[in-house]
């Protein structure tokens, strides 16, 4: 296990457009003893209500979805460029059928009794404030449905509170 310590947030250097968009990172969360992790490309920090908070969308028929709407913690995990391959698996595997952390050889670590991956070097630690389903009739822009919706399967947003940034 890595040692992880945590890291002031009035500090941080964080670029979330390349940090989501093009280095991507792992949302982990638990359930009922169950841990799940998937690869995220989209998502975002900030402030709203008033706290810091992280924001992600999970696909309807992700496993990871039923896993976060049970929960009410989880983790946003980043890597160094190198671990690409494995988050390119985390994103192809479903986690109903196997142990993805297991395939992609990763370890869980937990802080705040909030599960992550050891590999990152950054992590968010998050606590669920909402959920919110993206429903195709408050799209203004008319291409985002069939450019990124043509097979259905809507997201979900999640808000969390940051709870804790953690570096390696």
């Amino acid at each position: 296990m890595h040692t992880f310590q945590p890291y002031p947030i009035d500090v941080i250097e964080f670029n979330p457009f390349v940090k989501f968009g093009q280095e991507w990172a792992a949302l982990t969360t638990e359930a009922g003893g169950r841990i799940n992790t998937m690869t995220i490309s989209w998502g975002g920090v900030g402030v709203l209500w008033g706290k810091n908070v992280a924001t992600v969308y999970v696909r309807d028929s992700r496993y990871s979805k039923e896993l976060i709407d049970q929960g009410e913690f989880f983790s946003i995990t980043f890597f160094e460029k190198h671990y690409h391959r494995s988050l390119q698996y985390l994103g192809a595997v479903s986690g109903r059928q196997e142990d993805k952390f297991q395939g992609a050889r990763l370890t869980v670590n937990r802080h705040l009794s909030v599960p992550f991956v050891d590999e990152g070097n950054f992590v968010i630690i998050c606590r669920k404030l909402s959920a919110t389903k993206i429903n195709f009739t408050d799209f203004v822009d008319p291409k985002i449905e069939p450019d990124y919706y043509s097979k259905g399967d809507p997201h979900t947003m999640y808000v969390g509170e940051v709870m804790e940034l953690l570096a390696r």
